[in-house]
């Protein structure tokens, strides 16, 4: 197995470089029970990030950066669009994604309780890493029909041709690997 070296934020790890297509392979990045990463990630990321009222994720591996930063950024509370509608959610606003780590479509919803609170807000979508940027549209329609405003879109990390883009802000640059014949 190869690895891939990644520092960010202060921070190095040791990706493996795990093959998700016939033509691709990617470095892992989770941050799920790396405490110390998401951290010094969500100290780093705070420092780019435009005003905002609340943050919106998607469950589940943007959940700790949302979290921590919501946190230091003195907010009382953040949203996570959920990955299947829960018996809980009241008339829930509901769209499709295909993630290229799933590579198959899922749903995103958001139960209307929560889309009320987002009504007339600044949202700052957050994710672990953005790569073919699917999940931020997903996310910022979302955002959009619950009435709320877009006031940014970032992560710790951009993935291939997603740090080519203009508007999201990230902390580094990962790589894709393309697979050879």
């Amino acid at each position: 197995m190869s690895f891939f070296t990644l520092h960010v934020a202060g921070v190095t790890r040791h990706l493996p470089v795990i093959q998700i297509s016939d033509t691709l392979s990617i470095a892992s990045f989770v941050i799920l029970g790396d405490a110390e990463l998401v951290v010094h990630a969500a100290a780093e990321l705070k420092k780019k990030l435009p005003e905002a009222d609340y943050l919106l994720t998607a469950e589940a591996k943007g959940i700790p950066l949302a979290q921590e930063l919501s946190r230091i950024m003195g907010m009382k509370r953040y949203f996570v669009a959920r990955k299947s509608i829960k018996p809980y959610m009241a008339e829930p606003f509901v769209t499709e994604v295909r993630s290229m780590t799933t590579q198959k479509k899922q749903i995103l919803c958001l139960d209307r309780a929560e889309a009320g609170l987002i009504r007339d807000r600044r949202i700052l979508i957050i994710d672990d890493v953005i790569s073919t940027g699917e999940s931020i549209q997903a996310l910022e329609l979302l955002v959009r029909e619950a009435g709320g405003q877009v006031a940014g879109k970032a992560a710790i990390l951009a993935e291939g041709q997603a740090a080519e883009r203009s508007d999201i802000i990230y902390l580094e640059k990962l790589p894709v690997f393309p697979v050879a014949d």
